[in-house]
């Protein structure tokens, strides 16, 4: 925001004149010098006809000068400032020579910004005609737009808005998305896979039922972990594996759903998000098969034996791509309710859903992402158990009840992140692991449970320690930004270029090949 954008919003609220002065070493522009020179020739009684006589140019061009739409010349100012009776130097005064005139000013600069034109609002002409109360109301309408739009653009704020909204949507509906689940069984059904966990052959089936090929390159952009071409029917994955993910699969599938499902260029960060659950979804549905994953649940329910690894090594998925799965299908189809987190070894809240009762940490607007859970809870006490071969169980009593949950600790670029699945006390009789003794108790939101040292330790190091803060890095990010965010649209773009196939720049397309995965 601009002083002057500052100084009249200060006057809508206080009633008080902006201030005059401004900082030193503040340099005039077009629209400042353009202005002073109208006021100082209508001061005079000089028309523009006269003004132009005076310096020998015409009257538009003298019109045009005092617009601020041509950047005067020092000869040019000096013609001006002898026949106004003035200084150069009076002409180049940063400062506006009246308040009305610092309001037009403002609001010649806003409307030739960039967001008013991204707004796609008409111009308001700048004239004596404009009363000074609108001309105060339209800047200081500016300026609110120009703090919302740099709020949202600097702070994670909508997006905690917009996650906190998708996980009440998907409570609403215990996680389980009936036409999502339709589209992947007509996708099998196509390629002719009717029977257990999805191999690489049907994965690359799905894709040229598609009609798309598979292509693997070393340069895919840093910022994504596969591009779909769709003019030329292409799907680019990177040739030196797949970027944080040990299943090939998974990665081809997530971006040939966002194909399936339509997704364009999302509207906003709610539709961003959403469009990745949906994506998600489909690619797990594929994975994990509804009527096979079902029927193996049913199973291990009935033998009271249920098991997130013995679901991950049925389908061949990783861990958390099972724990997700569980949570689409256990409401719907065994009646369970769950909740299931996603937590850096810092104590953060990556991800989370629950329908089960189980009370997240959260801020005042809902939102539990970057929120920390509590060091009792067994997404916490995980990190610090050795044996990282064998699943880990707990019971934590907490204020809404007793939940038994499973846990797992996986390393990551980013660091180590805990998966865990929990159900309350008395659903944990169908789940292996019912039998472990490891229990704790959590009073959180209590601060006195985990947030608040010991008196002695308090006593002895209050006002004395001054950490230097590492949270997770995704808790200090702005909200990325870009139609797709945190992706490089340029540097996309830039690579489907580079890999457009030779006679596509001949008006002709050519049919790539669809190559094995691995």
């Amino acid at each position: 925001m601009s002083r002057w954008t500052m100084a009249i919003t200060t006057t809508n609220r206080t009633g008080a004149a902006p201030p005059t002065a401004l900082p030193a070493g503040t340099e005039p522009d077009a629209l400042t010098i353009g202005r002073r020179i109208r006021h100082l020739r209508t001061r005079r009684g000089m028309t523009l006809g006269e003004l132009g006589d005076a310096i020998s140019r015409a009257p538009s061009q003298v019109s045009m000068l005092e617009n601020g739409k041509r950047e005067p010349t020092i000869a040019r100012l000096q013609a001006v400032a002898r026949a106004l009776g003035t200084s150069v130097d009076d002409l180049l005064s940063p400062e506006p020579p009246s308040r009305r005139d610092a309001l037009e000013i403002e609001l010649e600069r806003v409307q030739r910004g960039p967001l008013f034109s991204a707004l796609g609002v008409r111009p308001v002409r700048v004239g004596k005609s404009l009363p000074s109360d609108a001309l105060e109301a339209i800047v200081a309408l500016q300026a609110e737009l120009e703090r919302l739009h740099r709020e949202r653009a600097l702070t994670p704020e909508e997006a905690r808005r917009a996650n906190t909204e998708l996980r009440a949507d998907m409570r609403a509906q215990d996680n389980y998305f009936p036409d999502l689940e339709i589209v992947a069984r007509s996708l099998l059904d196509d390629v002719g896979h009717t029977r257990g966990p999805m191999p690489q052959r049907a994965a690359v089936d799905v894709a040229a039922h598609l009609g798309f090929s598979i292509h693997y390159e070393p340069d895919l952009p840093q910022s994504t972990r596969a591009v779909i071409d769709r003019r030329n029917r292409r799907v680019y994955l990177p040739s030196n594996g797949i970027r944080g993910r040990s299943d090939a699969r998974s990665a081809l599938l997530q971006a040939l759903a966002s194909h399936v499902l339509e997704h364009a260029e999302p509207g906003d960060y709610a539709e961003f998000l959403r469009q990745r659950v949906e994506a998600n979804y489909l690619c797990a549905a594929l994975l994990l098969p509804e009527r096979d994953a079902v029927k193996h649940l049913r199973e291990a329910k009935d033998a009271r034996a249920i098991s997130i690894e013995d679901l991950r090594d049925a389908f061949a998925v990783s861990y958390e791509t099972a724990a997700h799965r569980f949570t689409n299908l256990a409401t719907r189809h065994l009646g369970i309710g769950v909740h299931f987190m996603k937590v850096h070894e810092s104590g953060a809240i990556h991800k989370a859903y629950e329908n089960d009762g189980v009370r997240f940490p959260a801020d005042a607007l809902g939102t539990v992402e970057g929120q920390h859970v509590c060091r009792q809870w067994t997404a916490r006490v995980v990190f610090g158990i050795q044996d990282r071969l064998s699943p880990y169980y707990q019971y934590t009593d907490t204020p809404t009840g007793t939940y038994w949950c499973t846990s797992r600790v996986s390393d990551t670029p980013d660091g180590r992140f805990s998966v865990s699945v929990g159900v309350p006390y008395a659903q944990v009789k169908w789940f292996l692991g019912r039998e472990t003794t490891a229990r704790s108790t959590s009073r959180c939101p209590d601060d006195s449970c985990c947030r608040q040292p010991a008196q002695p330790l308090a006593e002895r190091w209050a006002g004395q320690a001054l950490p230097s803060a590492r949270p997770h890095a995704s808790m200090l990010a702005a909200m990325p930004s870009g139609a797709f965010p945190g992706v490089d649209t340029t540097e996309v773009y830039e690579f489907l270029e580079r890999h457009a196939p030779a006679a596509e720049h001949d008006g002709e397309l050519s049919p790539g090949v669809t190559r094995p995965l691995g």
